[in-house]
């Protein structure tokens, strides 16, 4: 008998959602390790704000931030159709999905480079008026490798606690406010779960990885995480309607009458 006529559509659909999820939250580990500059991105000039006394402030985000709405997003419709239960399970094993990459970037990295490695991606720009080498765009690939890969071991620990505080306070207020909405208004429980656990997961991240790992000062971390927050709300809100979309597809998928019947399990913590 073939794999596919032993999984039923719920079984089906919790593979495809748990394992995009996975994947984002993976990918977000690894892609952090970029700033980008949302204003450049936009064609904006830098918001140049002040807050708690920290000066210059814009937004340059990590470029994990472009993936974490999608994982909430995702949170939000594994609860709606599988529960609490459902997000616990994908939360610890994309936490044990997490350290398992990184133990194996850190033998990576450790293992020594073959002779010819570090310079083999070296490239040199030469300027024909000075008749010199102006640039070269990577003259050590292993060192390169090691800072892209090398994360700080107090920035994975502070992403791992906000990612898992995160998720569960996002299961918590889902429910909750599920318990008083019924199936209605889907957007004030994905949306505002999301707008909260967002909140803190802003500022867990930094207080573990830079507070009590760099010895940041408090206001900074309040500064940056407030950045932060502004950009996650404004994403949130711009996601909503994917909300809808989801659950549009999956219940076209899974017909009404399982669609409901999902969701009042789910409710129930069944």
């Amino acid at each position: 008998m073939s794999i596919r006529k032993l999984l039923d559509k719920p079984t089906r659909l919790f593979l495809l959602l748990g394992g995009f999820f996975l994947t984002n939250a993976l990918l977000a580990e690894f892609l952090g390790v970029k700033i980008f500059s949302l204003e450049k991105l936009l064609g904006l000039t830098s918001a140049g704000w002040k807050l708690f006394g920290v000066e210059g402030l814009s937004f340059n985000l990590t470029a994990g931030v472009i993936l974490w709405p999608v994982v909430f997003v995702m949170t939000d419709v594994i609860n709606e159709y599988f529960g609490k239960r459902g997000v616990r399970l994908l939360s610890f094993l994309a936490v044990g999905m997490i350290i398992y990459a990184f133990i194996m970037a850190f033998l990576a990295i450790e293992v020594p480079p073959a002779d010819f490695w570090p310079q083999s991606h070296i490239q040199v720009e030469w300027d024909v008026d000075k008749q010199a080498n102006v640039r070269a765009k990577v003259n050590d690939y292993d060192f390169a490798y090691r800072l892209v890969f090398g994360q700080g071991l107090w920035i994975i620990v502070g992403s791992l606690v906000a990612f898992l505080i995160g998720q569960f306070i996002d299961v918590f207020v889902f429910q909750k406010i599920k318990k008083y909405t019924g199936d209605r208004f889907i957007w004030a429980r994905a949306t505002g779960s999301t707008l909260i656990s967002q909140f803190i997961d802003s500022f867990v991240v930094l207080l573990v990885a830079f507070y009590l790992g760099a010895n940041w000062d408090l206001s900074l971390v309040l500064a940056i995480g407030t950045v932060n927050y502004i950009y996650k709300f404004i994403m949130a809100i711009i996601m909503t309607p994917l909300i809808y979309g989801a659950h549009y597809l999956i219940d076209q998928y899974l017909g009404d009458d399982l669609a409901q019947e999902m969701k009042l399990a789910a409710s129930r913590g069944h």
